[in-house]
């Protein structure tokens, strides 16, 4: 369960510092731009859209980027684990532990898009079992659950 009410910036901050390092002992480029997307769509834990992003971005009196420029800063960080694509959101959250490349699993309430990800490796392991047993290669796996959050259910 996710906590409304607390101080989104620890978590910001935390996100930043996590993305330098792991960008560090990559040799990535962690560039102004990537982190200031990283820092909107770690804003809150609602997932956020590629045009939302662009408006925060020119709300704060930033010249406004164009879609590609974004889309390519959100593919660096969703290939560094740092964020990830909620297909059927076509919206992006911060990753909590990204450290660890893994496949993502979320709970979505569909009435105040909270997303909790669920990282259970014996989830992950059924799941490739499961494509092994029809003949696939399971590469990567999403599982989205759409329902209500405990606040929301109350």
């Amino acid at each position: 369960m996710q906590l409304r009410s607390h101080d989104h910036n620890k978590c910001i901050e935390a996100a930043v510092n996590a993305a330098r390092d792991i960008c560090h002992r990559r040799e990535t480029r962690f560039t102004p731009l990537r982190c200031k997307v990283l820092e909107l769509v770690w804003n809150s834990h609602a997932p956020v859209s590629a045009y939302e992003l662009l408006d925060m971005l020119s709300q704060e009196g930033r010249k406004r980027a164009a879609p590609p420029t974004i889309y390519r800063a959100l593919d660096f960080l969703i290939e560094e684990g740092l964020v990830h694509r909620l297909e059927s959101l076509n919206a992006f959250i911060g990753c909590p532990d990204p450290a660890h490349k893994h496949q993502g699993h979320f709970l979505i309430c569909r009435t105040c898009r909270t997303v909790t990800e669920v990282n259970d490796k014996k989830l992950i392991a059924r799941l490739t079992k499961a494509a092994r047993l029809q003949g696939y290669s399971c590469e990567t796996s999403m599982v989205e659950i759409v329902g209500l959050c405990v606040e929301c259910q109350n």
